[in-house]
């Protein structure tokens, strides 16, 4: 084959570090929409970005040429250097050393869609702990609890 064709959707989930609620409903639209932006620099395709104020969930379209890890990096430390400048009161933030990354047929993005966009309704009745433990099982990722939040 002469070319290359890929769909790759990841549904990609990371906390604050220690799970700090530093992601008040004053600034999360701010920062969803500059990691949107981090992701578009880089070739991704922002599908659907939000969460809590405690962690963040991104739907993205990725070409071939990052790696899984290229792109968690990059949402993570640009988003994460962006904040401190953007937010002097928040000198401290910082996000979590792991990611959940999740992959995600065409077919479901409109319900993976939908489940961003319902993060603050999802965890009036639960916290970010339990939907992470929750999104590993339903993906059959085997954890040891001892190194789930480092």
């Amino acid at each position: 084959m002469a070319n290359t064709y890929v769909a790759l959707y990841y549904h990609l989930v990371f906390s604050t570090k220690d799970r700090i609620a530093y992601l008040s409903p004053q600034i999360e639209h701010r920062v969803w929409s500059y990691v949107g932006g981090v992701a578009k620099t880089h070739g991704v395709s922002p599908l659907q970005i939000g969460g809590c104020d405690d962690h963040i969930h991104a739907l993205v379209s990725a070409p071939a040429t990052l790696s899984l890890s290229q792109i968690v990096q990059r949402l993570k430390g640009e988003s994460s250097k962006w904040i401190h400048e953007t937010f002097p009161e928040l000198h401290e933030f910082a996000w979590q050393q792991g990611y959940g990354a999740f992959t995600v047929s065409k077919s479901l993005l409109p319900a993976v869609t939908q489940y961003i966009l319902e993060q603050r309704l999802h965890h009036a009745h639960g916290d970010f702990q339990n939907e992470f433990r929750a999104l590993l099982a339903k993906h059959g990722v085997e954890f040891d609890e001892r190194y789930l939040w480092g």
